[in-house]
């Protein structure tokens, strides 16, 4: 995944952008990079591996060289970025949030069409926010080429584009990531996450449309190409994702986890001692059930924060599942002679919480009641790039189905597998909760989801749950 902050002042952006980007750190843990234009000294630009240390530490030393007044900065889990470019279109600076699903197809067409080479990174790929610009390259504008690159790529692309006279900001064709604009005195920002600029002195001025080009100066947003009518922005923002201080179309992620986990609440029958969230995401989730059920919040488990205050993950799986418990502290009073119920954003693999679960009846715990917040994982994500699963046999969904169906499964079954009353669903549910040895599981509904985030179902992405474009 990954988040992107720019700044456009008629004073010094520098100290704005520096935390505007910061803030972005939930949504990336590999790299981060910033950009400035100063009139007379053109673009400066740093970039960080930041992979085991925060953004703030690694950039603080860069801050007196990247002084200027428009600015543009990312965290990401894949390419070095912002790339500074020079083209035709004069030198700008890229950042992009997104996935390009047909990569080889529109680098072969670049090629075509007179681009002369990328730079190749490990593996033989090329950086995607670099395929970016050469797609925009190839029109007689800005503006254009932004129109162009949305409509040639598949997946999801938002991007924001620096020039000497302001920062172009244009959404993904659907919507599926967020960009706000804030705004303050003789400045304004753009912004992934609509908190990060709060602190900063910035009040909300308008959410980007889907599709929508904007061109943003320190006096005001200029409107180049109008939103569009369909929109698919992506549900995990809420469920998982998405900071609990931030808002998209208008819905707080933190209250939205209080409406999921009430209505998993509502169906439920378990009788359960204490209900806690696996931190942090569960959390939110969990006081909205217990608000709800009457059954007490507690917190069993710990985030350990002083060494591990941000996400970082290594590649290696079983690298992974160890720090995922080293982060988590158990709380034994709370845990022992307990009947607990555990509230988890999702189940992917399985391994982490089946992990979790031994060891909480290691510890005393009578019961272990599961409730991931959404429904159960049936199909990898094809806009994001939110999960490091590489194969839809990672879910343990799809290898309970393999393990039932075969090899080959029709989209019918699929189906059926998705539908929290068929029969199929019900077997799924029960083998995953053999499998992880919980007393209980229970997924969300979808149709709950739906209802926890309150805006129109046709406005939502919902695919990685039914497979529905």
């Amino acid at each position: 995944m990954g988040g992107f902050f720019g700044v456009v002042s008629k004073k010094s952006c520098t100290l704005d952008l520096f935390f505007g980007v910061d803030y972005h750190s939930h949504l990336g843990t590999r790299r981060g990079g910033m950009a400035v234009y100063e009139k007379g000294r053109g673009f400066e630009r740093a970039i960080h591996n930041i992979e085991n240390s925060p953004f703030r530490t690694k950039f603080d030393g860069d801050l007196d060289e990247l002084t200027g007044t428009m600015g543009i900065g990312c965290i990401s889990d894949n390419d070095p970025q912002p790339l500074l470019i020079q083209s035709h279109l004069g030198s700008y600076a890229i950042s992009t949030v997104g996935k390009i699903n047909n990569e080889a197809q529109l680098t072969r067409s670049a090629f075509e069409n007179g681009h002369i080479h990328f730079m190749e990174m490990s593996g033989g790929r090329i950086n995607a926010t670099e395929l970016v610009a050469a797609l925009i390259n190839q029109k007689p504008t800005i503006t254009e080429g932004l129109r162009y690159a949305q409509e040639q790529i598949e997946g999801s692309m938002s991007i924001l584009l620096l020039t000497e006279e302001g920062l172009y900001a244009s959404r993904d064709r659907y919507g599926r990531t967020p960009i706000v604009i804030g705004q303050k005195e003789d400045a304004f920002c753009a912004s992934f996450e609509s908190f990060a600029y709060i602190n900063l002195g910035y009040t909300d001025f308008r959410e980007l449309g889907p599709g929508e080009i904007v061109k943003i100066h320190a006096d005001g947003v200029e409107t180049l190409s109008a939103p569009k009518d369909e929109m698919k922005i992506c549900s995990f923002l809420w469920v998982y994702y998405g900071y609990p201080t931030s808002t998209y179309e208008g819905v707080n992620v933190e209250k939205m986890r209080y409406e999921c986990g009430k209505l998993l609440a509502r169906r439920d029958e378990a009788q359960p001692d204490i209900v806690a969230g696996v931190p942090d995401s569960g959390i939110a989730h969990a006081i909205g059930y217990a608000n709800e059920s009457g059954v007490p919040f507690a917190r069993p488990f710990i985030k350990y924060t002083p060494t591990w205050p941000r996400s970082f993950m290594p590649q290696n799986q079983s690298q992974r599942n160890l720090i995922a418990r080293m982060k988590l502290i158990p709380v034994d009073a709370l845990i022992r002679g307990n009947k607990l119920l555990l509230i988890d954003d999702s189940i992917v693999r399985g391994t982490q919480l089946g992990e979790t679960t031994e060891f909480l009846y290691q510890s005393g715990a009578k019961e272990v009641h599961i409730r991931p917040a959404c429904p159960p994982l049936l199909f990898g994500c094809p806009y994001l790039n939110f999960s490091r699963s590489s194969s839809e046999l990672d879910l343990i969904t799809r290898r309970i189905i393999r393990d039932r169906e075969g090899d080959n499964v029709s989209q019918e079954v699929l189906d059926s597998y998705a539908d929290p009353d068929s029969e199929n669903y019900k077997a799924m549910i029960e083998e995953i909760r053999k499998r992880l040895n919980f007393t209980t599981l229970r997924f969300h509904r979808l149709d709950d989801l739906v209802e926890s985030v309150g805006i129109s179902p046709c406005k939502l992405c919902t695919y990685c749950w039914n497979g529905k474009k």
